[in-house]
């Protein structure tokens, strides 16, 4: 009778499923690839904190800057993670279009899914005040018989391959250039460099210190109206540099819906709106299919840039 009673009770314990506990259970990461600062780390904790308040658990940015080695060292702890959605990305275009091709075995095939895209960067090309040239035109011209060098966040990135195809179209070369994790109005005080890419957030603090000889993207940027863009001097260049939230490909629905309704909310909110309006940026929400459509569309233009390069 034990025994029949041992077993029924055994029997009923396997055919019962054990209740999952719904997401989320425990603190949530958001993985930003670069220093704290830029805009996608600010916007990144605007979700992150919305997400605690919302759901009750802890939720953080975790700032992972890879050292001159842009955002993939990043995108690898993001990839080895578990798909269950506490390890979440903010990623930048480079991570699902570049990651894949660059020989990091982590990160190709690209495991990322995207959740949405929430910003394109006021990206920049600058130089300080005591530059003896005031827009790109006049580089080109100094360059060819004066050493410049260039800082950029690194070298596969699209807006260092952006940067030294400009340069190729308007036959001059920068005599040397290195990456860094942070380009901002200190790189350009200090001497390191003469030239700078970066995002308009890092140099706002020096703005009126410094020369934007050109932005990258489609569209000048509201704070810096003067400066045309690279495509408007090379409309081959025509590439815009997003942010997203990306999560491992494994990562079940009801995580997904949860960080996406919470990331949405914040990219629609008046705070969203004020940031914009105070630092250029473009921010908005573009879903996940959007978002894949926009990286596919991304992936052919780098081809072309590539070819560019060559």
């Amino acid at each position: 009778m034990k025994k029949l009673l041992i077993t029924l009770i055994f029997s009923v314990a396997v055919l019962v499923p054990v209740a999952q506990a719904e997401y989320p259970e425990k603190p949530v990461s958001f993985v930003v690839p670069w220093p704290p600062g830029d805009l996608e780390d600010v916007l990144t904790r605007m979700i992150a904190d919305e997400f605690q308040s919302t759901y009750g658990v802890a939720a953080a940015v975790v700032n992972k800057p890879g050292g001159g080695g842009g955002p993939f060292p990043g995108a690898v702890e993001v990839a080895t993670a578990p798909a269950d959605g506490y390890t979440v990305g903010s990623f930048i275009i480079a991570v699902p279009t570049v990651g894949p091709m660059i020989g990091i075995p982590e990160l190709n095939p690209n495991p990322f899914e995207p959740l949405g895209n929430f910003l394109t960067y006021p990206f920049v090309i600058a130089a300080g005040e005591n530059a003896p040239y005031d827009d790109i035109q006049g580089l080109a011209e100094h360059a060819r018989s004066n050493e410049v060098a260039l800082g950029h966040f690194g070298a596969p990135l699209i807006p260092t391959r952006v940067t030294l195809a400009l340069a190729k179209m308007l036959e001059f070369s920068y005599s040397s250039d290195a990456a860094f994790d942070a380009l901002d109005c200190n790189t350009l005080a200090s001497g390191d460099v003469d030239v700078i890419n970066t995002t308009l957030q890092l140099v706002l603090p020096c703005l009126d210190r410094i020369k934007v000889l050109a932005s990258v993207g489609a569209e000048r940027i509201a704070l810096t109206p003067d400066a045309p863009t690279v495509a408007e001097i090379a409309p081959e260049l025509n590439i815009a540099l997003w942010n997203g939230l990306f999560v491992h490909k494994d990562t079940p629905a009801d995580a997904r819906e949860k960080i996406i309704a919470v990331a949405k909310k914040v990219a629609l909110s008046d705070a969203a709106k004020k940031l914009a309006a105070e630092t250029g940026a473009l921010i908005y929400w573009q879903d996940a299919d959007a978002a894949n459509a926009q990286i596919a569309a991304d992936i052919e233009a780098l081809g072309r840039l590539d070819k560019l390069l060559e």
